[in-house]
């Protein structure tokens, strides 16, 4: 079983759609967690959960200088917290992470632990103003509405309500950042090689600083380590004359493999390793475009003394609102490049 090739199927599916499903905002990220013990646990040799809520989770291999590969995904998505109630189930709230407050009226989200349902109200376009209509809307300028009989107080977080569909090649969703990562960690989890210790972190706070995946480095100590992650694709056409050259990634174009981002410079002898593993396995794949963003990889390189690093995402467009959407094709491709990169790992390739 721990060699098997893992592939997508209907089973992997179902876990995307209910990782997709739960509502775990930076801070708070219990419903995914416990998904995340239960899928796992029956498979690994060693689990604990840390002060922060980490999920840590080691599978040991076999043999003589085994490399202690870490791998992470962040469980946590971004939304909002309520700050003060106007009664009449109107809340006021702040964003947690980077959201794009221009998007939000008219979005339906859930609230508490409950996932009391309300949407996001701002006052209607044709009764606003030239000069209303001039200014960027700000949260600080909306509510969050969940009518008289919602129940919430301040302090509770929420995020947009789930939406999970598969649509032929597609897969549209809330929080596909990262929820795509956490079922592909897991099922990496489960056919975990022999010829490594594969060091699973499901981590924490991502959206608001990388803070668990810090912790979780200090914590395993590995040799080098491989965030797992979805990254945004602006590969719409230009509106105006000329080539989209800076897409950052493309939907239907494989697995991204970073080079460089506002965070990190990967380690180019892993970025060489795993481009090599893609063209030996005919995946097909891209790069990154370098600059703007960041995983957690950029907080892992510099915890313990140093860390080797390198970032794979699967491409998703609109990012951070209340529906992403990614290719089924990019997600199976970047499992497949990643389990094979894992087969294939030897202390010879950090060599310099």
């Amino acid at each position: 079983m721990a060699n098997k090739t893992p592939a997508i199927g209907a089973a992997q599916f179902k876990l995307l759609e209910r990782l997709c499903r739960a509502v775990a905002v930076s801070g708070d990220e219990s419903e995914v967690r416990k998904i995340v013990l239960d899928e796992v646990k029956p498979h690994v040799d060693e689990v604990k959960v840390d002060a922060l809520g980490n999920v840590l989770a080691a599978k040991h291999g076999r043999g003589a200088k085994r490399l202690r590969v870490m791998l992470d995904a962040h469980m946590d998505e971004v939304g909002f917290m309520l700050v003060a109630e106007d009664g009449e189930g109107l809340y006021q709230f702040k964003t947690i992470g980077g959201i794009d407050e221009r998007s939000l009226p008219g979005k339906q989200v859930v609230i508490g632990k409950d996932h009391t349902l309300g949407v996001i109200g701002a006052k209607p376009i044709h009764l606003t103003t030239r000069d209303e209509r001039k200014k960027s809307l700000s949260a600080d300028s909306l509510r969050i509405d969940l009518g008289p009989s919602g129940k919430a107080k301040p302090g509770d977080r929420g995020t947009f309500a789930p939406n999970f569909q598969r649509n032929a090649a597609s897969i549209m969703s809330k929080s596909i950042d990262d929820r795509i990562g956490v079922a592909t960690l897991i099922e990496l989890v489960k056919s975990a090689p022999s010829n490594i210790d594969l060091l699973a972190a499901f981590t924490v706070q991502e959206e608001i600083g990388l803070r668990g995946a810090k912790v979780a480095a200090q914590y395993f100590k590995p040799d080098l380590a491989i965030a797992i992650d979805s990254t945004p694709a602006n590969d719409l056409p230009m509106q105006t004359d000329g080539e989209n050259t800076f897409y950052n990634t493309q939907l239907g174009l494989g697995p991204a493999i970073y080079v460089a981002n506002s965070s990190t410079i990967d380690d180019p002898r892993l970025v060489r390793y795993m481009r090599a593993v893609a063209e030996k396995n005919d995946i097909p794949y891209q790069l990154r475009q370098p600059g703007g963003g960041g995983t957690d990889a950029g907080a892992i390189q510099r915890a313990v003394a140093g860390v080797p690093v390198v970032s794979v995402s699967v491409p998703h467009r609109y990012t951070h609102t209340a529906m992403s959407i990614a290719r089924i094709e990019d997600w199976k491709n970047t499992l497949a490049l990643l389990h094979a990169a894992l087969k294939g790992m030897s202390p010879e390739i950090l060599k310099r």
